[in-house]
């Protein structure tokens, strides 16, 4: 498959199964409820292998093409920040070892937000590995109850996942080390209870670059701000998030979606070898955090009508 075939597969990835039914709205002027089989579509296209990459200095690929997991490398050991689907766990296993690395070397499991497609691999891969994994307290208790009663609009059967469970709860601020390499949890909820962004620093051509892998903050498509929503406060905690996001430094960006920071469009460009990497993007970075506002402050606005 080509590049430009990989990156129209990207965006068909990032579109809501509800988007090919934009014409229909529910009674509260909302998309309707994800349907189960085009959910299914959606997220089996997501399970696709994908070469695993070297990004920037010590940080990997090696998701599948539409559910990021990145693998960070230290001489104490790796970092593996999201699971994936737990159906995908042997294709993380294939890619760490392709790019000359151990599973078995893996020593913590973090996450972005435990939803069955970035977390749904936890248990699998903390019994291949032994890492602890750590979570922040909300999304810990999701991921204990495998996300069964997760607020999430989409069908419950393909939102749960195997449960696991958190070695270590962190704080705002709070910070994970090994081999040299920190990073510091950011909670960012909002698209879950407990989701999480992870920020560090990456030597990059002699360069320090600040990184920041965010959690998400998309509303999922018929999820509710003030009508009867089912995450009461979750307004409050998107304007947090929404403003906390603004004001982390930020020369890289990694989302929990490939497509959604252009990965395969960006890798493209670093084999032609632009410079400095162009995975350098701070401008996309303030672009997708102004259509996130957009879309959150529209949807306010839409639910106020009623």
């Amino acid at each position: 498959m080509s590049s430009a075939e990989l990156i129209r597969l990207f965006v068909v990835c990032l579109l809501p199964p509800a988007t090919v039914r934009a014409a229909e709205t529910s009674p509260a002027g909302l998309p309707p409820p994800p349907e189960f089989a085009a959910s299914k579509r959606l997220f089996d296209s997501w399970k696709a292998p994908v070469p695993p990459r070297r990004l920037v200095g010590n940080i990997h690929y090696v998701g599948a093409i539409g559910i990021s997991s990145f693998l960070i490398t230290t001489p104490a050991g790796h970092i593996l920040l999201d699971t994936g689907f737990d159906e995908t766990v042997p294709l993380i296993q294939r890619g760490v070892e392709q790019l000359g690395f151990k599973v078995g070397d893996i020593k913590f499991i973090l996450g972005s937000h435990a939803h069955a497609d970035h977390t749904g691999g936890h248990a699998a891969m903390q019994r291949l590995t032994g890492a602890q994994i750590v979570s922040s307290a909300a999304d810990a208790q999701l991921l204990a109850r495998g996300g069964a009663d997760d607020y999430s609009p989409y069908p419950k059967e393909l939102m749960s996942y195997p449960p696991a469970k958190a070695d270590r709860i962190v704080r705002e601020g709070e910070a994970i080390s090994l081999g040299g390499v920190t990073l510091t949890a950011h909670l960012t909820p909002g698209h879950t209870r407990g989701a999480t962004t992870w920020t560090m620093d990456v030597s990059d051509a002699a360069t320090t670059r600040r990184v920041v892998f965010f959690s998400s903050i998309s509303i999922v498509p018929s999820t509710s701000l003030v009508l009867r929503p089912a995450y009461p406060g979750i307004v409050d905690d998107y304007r947090a998030t929404l403003a906390k996001l603004k004001a982390l430094p930020c020369d890289i960006w990694f989302s929990p979606l490939g497509g959604q920071f252009a990965m395969m469009e960006k890798l493209a460009r670093l084999e032609r070898g632009e410079q400095p990497s162009p995975f350098v993007d701070p401008a996309g970075w303030q672009k997708l955090l102004a259509a996130a506002e957009q879309d959150f402050l529209r949807q306010l606005e839409l639910e106020a009508r009623r």
